[in-house]
């Protein structure tokens, strides 16, 4: 087990953050914020994060190792392939807006699994529990993925009262928060895809002997 690092804690928490990133995911799920009680999205909420961390943990113990043993293929495939879902999802929300976002999560039967994936379970944030276990150990990197979970959600709920208290009665607001928010997280995720796929390829052995 790694000593505790506080600088890669720190970076690996503050990493899984950002990709977790509370504002996207409040585009994600702003039909949910405008329709459930609120009693209900926290119900959904949960069970969703509960799946998250679970998957979290598995590879943030499993590391590298387990796409190899297990799904037979390189982590740094695993990069590329999910550098360019992450590009593809950046560039259909640029072109078509939010519904491109939301359209990803499926039928509303399925909402628990449906919050999970992609945007809570997804290339950026697997990924991010691999780095976070090479570079901490299990214990410590489960630890950072927790903490930043758990301040990601307390912003997500934060959003979802200041939806239900002030922002209900002002749909143009709340298209104008949409379009921006959107937006702006489109240009994180597409420069994190592009930087995914860099890493896989340098991983690959891809740039090897050239300048």
């Amino acid at each position: 087990m790694l000593t505790f690092d506080s600088d890669a804690f720190i970076q690996s928490a503050t990493l899984f953050f950002v990709l977790f990133n509370p504002f996207l995911m409040s585009i994600y799920l702003m039909d949910l914020i405008q329709d459930l009680d609120s009693v209900t999205f926290a119900k959904v909420l949960a069970r969703a994060t509960g799946i998250s961390l679970l998957v979290f943990y598995g590879f943030a113990l499993g590391g590298e190792g387990l796409f190899r043993t297990l799904f037979q293929v390189d982590f740094a495939s695993f990069m590329i392939f999910g550098g360019v879902i992450f590009l593809i999802i950046s560039l259909r929300y640029i072109f078509k807006g939010s519904e491109a976002i939301v359209q990803t999560r499926g039928p509303a039967e399925h909402l628990a699994g449906g919050i999970a994936m992609p945007f809570m379970i997804g290339p950026g944030t697997i990924s991010a529990s691999v780095w976070a276990g090479n570079s901490l150990g299990p214990l410590w990197a489960m630890v950072a993925i927790t903490v930043s979970i758990v301040i990601a959600l307390v912003a997500l709920w934060g959003i979802k009262l200041l939806y239900d208290r002030e922002i209900r009665r002002d749909s143009s607001l709340v298209e104008r928060y949409v379009d921006i928010t959107g937006r702006a997280s489109a240009l994180v995720i597409g420069s994190f895809a592009v930087q995914m796929i860099m890493t896989g390829l340098k991983d690959w052995g891809f740039f090897v002997g050239k300048t």
